[in-house]
């Protein structure tokens, strides 16, 4: 789903033309006259995003923001503030206060979305990294890491080598951080692979005779093992309005037009330097001496021990925001026989092809786990029985409409594989949190019934 967004606005004309561009982009819209019907509806169902006008009053609207921050389960709800912001302070304030963005009006529609696009993006990043952690301290592995102590590296990349005048406040002002200049050329070129850089400033203010030079830089760092989870900001001229768009698709962090002032930049810069070592702390819990006890050693999936206590996370989540979720029950279709027939070294390949393929085709936030012998499960957040089918459907054709092909003479072998599904009511209703059997057993009622019906279908059973 593309997701839900809460548009908060004391102007009924603004809330009708904001609702119908999203509602053409196919997202979820709710809509808020004031920050108390904003906070009642937040309370009732957490939202994807938010759209913040500025107009209901700079004051309310950065306390607003502080709060919903501050509050442990809508504190990765990003924010999104519009207004006319009369000088370049009141910009930064509204960042300041809270908001993850701001759009000074009036807007250009491509950009609003890519903002939007590229803010929900990291949100699912985020969220998916504070559940990974979450799970992990549920088994036991409760040990936290020392503070962040070494040096910010940062590289400044413009056309020529030299840092701009107006960029040496960032070296000034921005503590613990490391600075390099560099050309543009450099990166194109991977001269640049051996510095573990934590933040990448692309400064094209000077002029973009050709945008595309901005599109491969993009790409190769996002696309490098060493740079890709690197922060990207690109500093563009104010007329690059179809580039802004296209880079925060190809995953710029954050694009900031020559416009904007020093102090904006430099906050920016701050958020960005934070977000990333707060997701490399996070992803070194996931990552350092936990893959032994939680992933399947054929497969690289998560095992049954990590994916149990994820179930009840999420479940608890769930009832939390008020969303629906899935859990669905993989079974290969009449797998004895292909072992018996082909051998278990086949077997084996053919399980690790098809965890290669559901994991091709499922998001970061979703788990997918091999539970049993030929038994994979997925479970989806925020989700909603036109969703869970379609998912479940296109899993299903994903294994049984394209042949295995296995041992050195690449013998070809077909498989088919049946779904069973769980939908969740989403209904916080006062009582205990189903434990994580009940959940797997329910996914597991729905299997049975799609393997009676003839196998190779997908089945649904919900709350």
């Amino acid at each position: 789903m593309a997701g839900e967004i809460l548009i908060i606005d004391a102007v009924a004309t603004n809330r009708i033309v904001l609702k119908v561009k999203l509602l053409s982009a196919q997202y979820r819209v709710r809509l808020c006259e004031t920050l108390a019907e904003a906070k009642a509806e937040i309370d009732a169902s957490l939202p994807d995003l938010i759209l913040l006008d500025t107009a209901i009053g700079a004051k309310s609207v950065h306390a607003f923001c502080a709060a919903l921050k501050a509050d442990e389960h809508a504190s990765l709800i990003p924010i999104i503030a519009t207004g006319g912001f009369a000088t370049p302070h009141d910009r930064v304030a509204a960042l300041e206060a809270g908001a993850d963005d701001v759009l000074s009006k009036p807007f250009d529609d491509h950009i609003m979305q890519a903002r939007i696009r590229s803010l929900l993006r990291g949100r699912d990043a985020r969220q998916e990294l504070r559940m990974r952690e979450g799970t992990r301290t549920a088994l036991g592995f409760a040990e936290a890491y020392s503070e962040f102590t070494a040096p910010t590296q940062m590289i400044v990349a413009s056309h020529g080598d030299t840092l701009a005048p107006d960029l040496g406040y960032l070296a000034k002002t921005l503590e613990n951080v490391q600075i390099t200049a560099s050309a543009t050329e450099s990166i194109t070129r991977g001269t640049l692979r051996q510095y573990p850089v934590d933040l990448f400033l692309l400064d094209f203010r000077a002029g973009l005779s050709d945008d595309k030079v901005l599109y491969r830089i993009l790409s190769e760092l996002r696309s490098r093992s060493a740079t890709r989870h690197a922060g990207i900001m690109a500093l563009l001229p104010a007329d690059a309005r179809h580039a802004a768009a296209m880079a925060l698709d190809l995953g710029a962090s954050d694009i900031v037009y020559s416009t904007v002032d020093a102090d904006e930049i430099r906050h920016r810069c701050a958020v960005l330097i934070q977000a990333k070592h707060e997701a490399d702390a996070l992803r070194r819990t996931v990552e350092s001496g936990l893959e032994a006890a939680i992933t399947d050693p054929l497969t690289g999936l998560f095992n049954r021990r990590y994916a149990m206590p994820h179930l009840s996370r999420l479940s608890a989540e769930s009832r939390k925001n008020g969303r629906q979720f899935a859990i669905m029950a993989l079974d290969l279709d009449h797998f004895k026989s292909v072992n018996d027939t082909y051998g278990h070294s086949a077997g084996d390949e053919i399980l690790r092809q098809t965890a290669q393929r559901l994991q091709g085709n499922l998001r970061a936030v979703d788990l997918l786990a091999r539970i049993g012998g030929e038994e994979f499960l997925v479970a989806i957040p925020n989700s909603d029985v036109i969703h869970a089918k379609k998912a479940a459907e296109r899993l299903c054709q994903l294994i049984g409409g394209t042949p295995f092909f296995v041992g050195p003479d690449r013998q070809e072998v077909r498989v088919t594989m049946s779904v069973g599904v769980y939908l969740s009511d989403g209904n916080d209703t006062g009582e205990v949190v189903e434990n994580h059997g009940e959940l797997v057993n329910a996914a597991d009622v729905a299997l049975y019934a799609a393997k009676n019906g003839g196998r190779n279908k997908v089945s649904l059973s919900a709350a």
